[in-house]
């Protein structure tokens, strides 16, 4: 991890525990787990949305106009409302992705369940979904929630991440080892 990266992630770690202290006192996890999941959402469909947090052309209070009308209209809690405002004053909302993260983990951990990242070349439907959470949970003995994504340069096949093991059934890392193989040979 680069030092940029682990400084951030450390920002954010701290921002994410009090997120996660507060709604545990106040019993409002579901909610939590509804904010992060439409702020997720939210920071990856919108080119704008990112820009905003991470360019810093705009000013502290620019940003927390933005985030709270974002906050507004998205019904987030109040919890996420103030937590994302106190970022915006402190100039912090760059760590956005990465408290999301960490508080998937905790939220995850709370419940006993282990998220799973899915990258597949085209979306899954809730069939095959139901199966590969069936099978991630007879191998990991826990409840698996999925966080699937889309990445169609993938050709085929699947990349499961859970924790820190991953298995990659891709056609495209097929052909990169079949290409690697054929310069060893030749």
């Amino acid at each position: 991890m680069s030092e940029t990266a682990s400084i951030s992630s450390s920002i954010a770690s701290r921002y994410a525990q009090a997120l996660f202290d507060l709604s545990l006192d106040e019993g409002s996890l579901d909610a939590l787990e509804s904010d992060v999941d439409a702020l997720a959402q939210a920071l990856e469909v919108s080119d704008d949305l990112r820009s905003m947090i991470n360019d810093p052309i705009y000013s502290r209070d620019e940003q927390a106009a933005a985030i709270t009308a974002l906050a507004d209209r998205m019904g987030l809690s109040q919890t996420m409302r103030n937590g994302l405002g106190l970022m915006a004053s402190n100039r912090r909302l760059f760590v956005l992705p990465y408290m999301l993260r960490a508080l998937r983990e905790m939220i995850a951990d709370q419940k006993g369940e282990v998220t799973a990242e899915v990258t597949s070349a085209v979306a899954l439907s809730d069939d095959q979904s139901a199966e590969l959470s069936d099978m991630l949970k007879s191998r990991f003995g826990k409840e698996i929630k999925l966080n699937t994504s889309v990445d169609e340069s993938l050709i085929g096949g699947l990349i499961v991440k859970v924790g820190s093991k991953m298995v990659d059934t891709s056609v495209r890392a097929k052909l990169a080892a079949l290409q690697n193989a054929m310069k060893e040979v030749g």
